[in-house]
């Protein structure tokens, strides 16, 4: 049986049994008692449109009551065939059928056994009938511009409310104003009719809502005869004084009518609404004023409606009784009344009489008091009928108590209790029971409860017993009392246990005894581990426009963890269950998360578990942190000449201490506008004395920085002005800027605005030969840049450069040393020699220049040169200039990437900042023979079970006289092993092909073929191709090969592959894994095999799998490449190659290793080549 859970939370559960505890005694059905009407009907209205009308009235008691009703006094019996009863219940219903108007009154209904009779409050029956207006006659109303008049509406009487609207035929409202009002019963008053009230449609509408009916008055015809026509021989002039003598009068009061006097009662009851009316008629028309006599009107609850003409008070107390005034005036004069307002209020209980179980020979008391206004009477009955005709020997009957003594059976009884004045009657009723009986414990046996450790346990034995009975509560496995502060049982049998703890765990078991006997139950008791939460960041302080991510961990008991309900709540209001509509907020069970976080974001949040036996709670601070507001009221003071003291007050620093203060200015003639900083402040201190410069009008603005970043710039502050002054300092970078020879254009950084602290700056230029006994030369200039002549080209000079204004001079200038313009080098370099280091590179010599042959600042030496010839074929080549230039003081340098074999050109000369001198004379060398560059191709055209034929192409450059070929070939199979290694040396440079026998059939062969001279061979180009196999296709490749079904075999089969080809990339680029490399470890190149630890360029391979099998070098006879030679390993200047111009050609790469080479062919190995 699972556990009955005691509530949710301790604060749940403590309201639920205060709840309980309060009520009052219930008996249990199974022991005799008298009825009590439990259910009956208030007033009820028999509207037209409902089916039937139900009246009802239930009740209780053992034994079952019987129902009788009285109908305005009088007995009423179901005679009416109509009649709808219930078994065992005194409710009726009145079908909606036929005449029910003679069921109309006031019901009560009574409920009685053997012990006593229940009596209901009455109920009223209301038949109501359909309003109409009557039908008549309503004679044409016929008056005079300026009369009062009024129209009656007499609306008839129905059920209410009833609101009533004056409208003419077409439903448009007759306009009301403060000339025009319509009284609270209906009629229309004019104060002074115009000419446009003449019509003849005024129509009264009575609307009954409750019984949804809508009808309507006659209509009225009015006519307001204008006075413009009263004497058509009149003038106009004359007509207007006429009105004005006859028709303008002082007010006269029409509500409240003439016949009531100057003052009038009125009564009202308290709680409802107070309406008092006044309109008088006049002409102008009259204002209308209320007061209250000897008071004011209540503040608050008074209103003045339709143009003063209502006065409203709500909720009226017996504080608002008392006289009230409505004054009606114009200029003519005043009418007044006065209202008497009395406060009434209907009966209202102050104590009501209690129903109460009694035992034999005990005392009771019931009390009946009531308030009203009148004072209500009191009057008892008892079973229904009047007291006097039930008295019993010893009770004592009061208007406002009955006392009993020595109560006996006979004394069971309901007693009721009526208090009555003008405006109503109620009724209370008390249940006198006299019981004797052992006691009955409501609650089952063996019963299950459930708590957490620390919270308060309640274990229920709710009981019924007369007389008074004890209770007790023992732990079974105990069998004594509980005793101690922890434990508490309350007059219904509940035994609290305070502060529970996993000891408290176990069963119970409760004894309720009497004077008549005892009766026990078992509880049983469990606890559980209470509910812990922990919400993550702890007290997070994070930037606005971040997210914020909270998570609330929790730990609750397993018994619990099916009724866990997690929610999150800001400041103590909750969150929706997903977080907000935009999406900003997103609440995921635990996890809490805020989008661009706002200033508005910042509060407590806390995280709330409920669970069907505890509740916990955790709360965690969220700080949003923004950069600060601006500074405020920046203010100067301690005005100086050279500095000006700033004060301001810090911003809201919104949750990050400010670290710092940017004072930041503006002033700048040449950029107005334009703001720059000035100076930082630590951000303890909100004043500074700022250093200012002359001639400058300052305004200062400040920003505040914080961990987050700079708040927006304050308003700027006053404007603050320095007066002018000498300069403070000379310009900086004193520079020369040459262009032709014997030149010097002198150039410096000017002074900036704020720096020239005057009006009328220039600028005092002074030079002289450096080291010469000469006087200075001097010039002033306003721009920042002089050109002076000199007599020397490129000599030294001292220069200073001095700022001046109107104020004076700045302080006194540093020499510089300039030089004067360069001139071309005027004599060229003596060639020494050309030393040949190979085919492809050779060092050249050569004799500086002398120093003073430079003409300026020696920057290097550059040489050109250019092929003439080709000293395999003699043919010229085109002069096309190759440049190298070295840089400093050198006479040697080495040229390389030559082509081998050819005769060269070649010119040394010196260069200076102003540009290359003249040539040396041309010196002619060449270049010897080097190896071939590798094949344009090899291929295999035709191939046999043992048979091969190649054929390939001559190198791209021979590099000297060919004198044959080296091919090479070994066996390759789909294994790591590989074959022999066999050589054909072809003497015959002129042959393209070769004729390869005594292969082995079906075998799989890698051919290598180099081209070589008498320096060597060079790199090889390779291929791969597998010889036939045995059978009868063996030997007929060149029939076959020439047959058309053949050819047609063969593309069919060429599309297959194609197929297979595409689906094999398609499944690649799905996921397929293929390997390039073990295609290149099942066929390697030998060389890479024989020089395994040696590392080319870029290339490295740290997998390679061991090959078996022996190989031979490649590399016999052959001679270090001459290819391989960079201009980054010689030219230590600009490493770029020029035009004869001298325009770039471009830059070489990083050095290769060398000996190395790089393979174009068809084999992507790399072959070193050795000596």
């Amino acid at each position: 049986m699972e556990p009955r859970l005691n509530g949710k939370g301790l604060i749940i559960s403590l309201i639920f049994f205060l709840l309980k505890f309060s009520t009052a005694i219930e008996i249990p059905p199974s022991v005799q008692q008298v009825p009590t009407i439990i259910k009956q009907s208030k007033v009820q209205v028999a509207f037209p449109f409902d089916e039937y009308f139900q009246i009802e009235c239930e009740a209780k008691g053992n034994p079952e009551p019987t129902f009788t009703w009285t109908k305005d006094g009088n007995p009423f019996h179901f005679t009416d065939h109509r009649i709808i009863t219930s078994n065992n219940s005194g409710t009726f219903r009145i079908p909606n059928e036929g005449h029910i108007s003679h069921f109309q009154g006031k019901y009560r209904c009574f409920a009685s056994n053997k012990l006593g009779i229940a009596m209901s409050e009455e109920i009223e029956f209301i038949v109501p009938s359909v309003p109409k207006f009557p039908k008549e006659k309503i004679d044409p109303l016929e008056v005079e511009e300026g009369d009062p008049i009024v129209l009656p509406c007499n609306p008839p009487k129905g059920l209410p409310p009833l609101h009533i609207y004056w409208m003419n035929i077409e439903l448009e409202h007759i306009e009301q104003d403060e000339r025009v009002y319509m009284s609270q019963k209906g009629d229309l008053y004019f104060a002074n009719v115009e000419e446009k009230d003449s019509r003849n449609d005024y129509c009264c509408f009575a609307a009954f809502p409750r019984l949804r009916t809508i009808v309507q008055k006659m209509p009225m015809k009015l006519t307001v005869n204008s006075l413009k026509h009263a004497n058509d021989s009149s003038s106009s002039t004359e007509i207007g004084s006429k009105a004005n003598s006859i028709k303008q009068r002082k007010p006269k009061l029409l509500l409240p009518p003439t016949e009531s006097g100057s003052e009038s009662s009125i009564t009202i009851l308290k709680g409802e609404t107070l309406l008092l009316e006044c309109f008088a008629e006049g002409l102008p028309t009259p204002q209308v004023d209320w007061n209250k006599i000897g008071g004011d009107l209540p503040k608050g609850r008074e209103t003045k409606e339709n143009y003063g003409k209502t006065l409203k008070i709500e909720n009226v107390s017996y504080q608002d009784k008392g006289n009230y005034r409505c004054t009606a005036s114009n200029f003519l004069g005043t009418a007044t009344h006065d209202f008497h307002v009395i406060v009434e209020e209907p009966p209202r209980w102050t104590k009501k009489p209690q129903s109460a179980v009694y035992s034999t020979g005990s005392n009771g008391i019931l009390l009946c008091e009531a308030e009203g206004e009148p004072q209500p009477t009191i009057k008892w009955r008892v079973n229904g009928s009047p007291i006097d005709n039930h008295p019993f020997a010893g009770d004592v009957v009061f208007p406002r108590e009955i006392s009993f003594t020595n109560l006996q059976p006979n004394h069971t009884a309901v007693y009721q209790c009526e208090a009555s004045n003008v405006h109503g009657t109620i009724l209370a009723s008390a249940n006198v029971d006299v019981v004797d009986v052992r006691p009955l414990i409501q609650t089952k046996d063996g019963e299950n409860y459930a708590t957490v450790v620390g919270y308060s346990a309640f274990l229920h034995c709710e009981f019924f017993a007369s007389p008074e009975a004890v209770v007790s509560w023992q732990k079974v496995e105990e069998a004594k009392p509980l005793e101690g502060r922890r434990y508490h049982v309350y007059d219904n049998g509940t035994l609290q246990i305070n502060r529970t703890t996993e000891e408290d765990a176990g069963s119970y078991s409760c004894w309720v005894e009497n004077a008549i006997g005892k009766t026990a139950v078992t509880a049983n008791l469990d606890i559980r581990n209470a509910t812990q939460l922990r919400v993550s960041p702890k007290n997070p302080r994070i930037p606005k426009l971040h997210m914020l991510e909270l998570h609330c961990e929790s730990k609750c008991d397993l018994h619990l963890k099916h009724s866990l309900k997690l929610s999150w709540s800001k400041d103590g209001e909750a969150f929706e269950i997903n977080g907000t509509e935009d999406g900003r907020i997103i609440i995921d069970g635990a996890n809490l998360t805020i989008s661009n976080v706002t200033l508005e974001d910042q509060g407590i949040y806390c995280c709330s578990a409920l669970t069907a036996l505890d509740s916990a709670a955790d709360i965690t601070q969220v700080t949003v942190l923004d950069v600060p507001d601006p500074p405020e009221n920046l203010h100067l003071s301690e005005r100086q000449n050279r500095s000006v003291r700033l004060s301001w007050e810090a911003g809201d620093d919104h949750n990050s201490i400010i670290s710092e203060y940017i004072v930041e200015f503006e002033g700048n003639k040449e950029d107005p506008g334009r703001w720059e900083e000035l100076t930082r402040v630590q951000g303890k201190k909100t004043t500074v004395i700022l250093p200012l410069a002359p001639f400058v009008r300052y305004q200062f603005r400040v920003i505040a920085v914080n961990e987050v970043g700079r708040s927006q710039p304050s308003q700027p502050s006053d404007h603050h002005e320095t007066p002018p002054a000498a300069p403070d300092r000379n310009p900086q970078n004193i520079r020369v800027q040459a262009s032709q020879p014997k030149e010097m254009i002198i150039k410096w950084e000017p002074l900036k605005s704020m720096e020239q602290n005057g009006p009328g700056l220039e600028y005092r230029v002074t030079w002289k030969p450096q080291g010469a006994p000469v006087e200075w030369e001097e010039e002033t200039v306003t721009n920042h840049t002089l050109r002076v002549m000199t007599p020397a080209v490129y000599a030294p000079y001292d220069v200073k450069v001095q700022a001046i204004n109107q104020l004076g001079s700045g302080p006194a200038p540093q020499s510089v040393t300039l030089y004067s313009g360069e001139d071309y080098p005027d004599t060229a370099p003596v060639i020494h020699g050309v030393d040949v280091i190979n085919s492809t590179l050779v060092k050249v010599t050569w004799s500086t220049i002398p120093k003073d042959r430079v003409h300026g600042r020696l920057k290097g030496y550059q040489i050109n040169w250019w092929k003439t010839k080709s000293l395999l074929d003699g043919r010229t080549h085109p002069k096309e200039v190759n440049v190298l230039r070295f840089s400093g003081q050198r006479n040697s340098g080495m040229v390389p990437s030559l082509d081998a074999f050819s005769e060269f050109h070649l010119t040394v000369l010196a260069y200076n900042s102003k540009g290359a001198g003249p040539e040396s004379e041309p010196y002619i060398f060449q270049t010897p023979e080097g190896v071939p560059e590798q094949p344009t191709f090899l291929k295999v055209i035709k191939v046999d079970k043992d048979t091969a034929t190649l054929s390939w192409g001559l190198p791209k450059k021979l590099n000297g006289n060919l004198t044959g070929y080296l091919l090479q070939y070994q066996i390759i199979n789909d294994t790591y092993e590989i074959g022999e290694l066999n050589d054909i040396n072809i003497t015959t440079p002129s042959k393209p092909s070769w004729h390869l026998s005594n292969l082995n059939a079906t075998t799989k062969y890698k051919f290598y073929l180099r081209a070589c001279t008498s320096r060597g061979c060079g790199k090889p180009i390779t291929e791969e191709s597998s010889t036939l196999g045995e059978g009868k296709y063996a030997g007929l490749y060149d029939d076959i090969s020439t047959q058309g079904w053949f050819i047609g075999l063969m593309c069919a089969i060429a599309l297959l592959t194609l197929v297979l080809l595409t689906v094999c990339f398609v499944k690649r680029n799905r996921g397929g894994k293929y390997s390039v490399k073990e295609k290149e470890d099942l066929h390697p190149d030998p060389e890479i095999q024989s020089v395994k630890d040696e590392t080319f360029g870029e290339y490295s391979d740290s997998d390679e799998k061991p090959l078996k099998g022996s190989l031979r070098s490649l590399n016999r006879d052959m001679q270090p490449t001459e290819s391989a030679d960079s201009l980054v390993e010689y030219g230590e200047g600009d490493h770029a190659l020029f035009n004869e111009d001298g325009s770039f050609i471009g830059a070489y790469a990083g050095s290769k290793e060398k000996g190395s080479v790089e393979s174009n062919g068809s084999s992507t190995a790399t072959f070193p080549l050795r000596a």
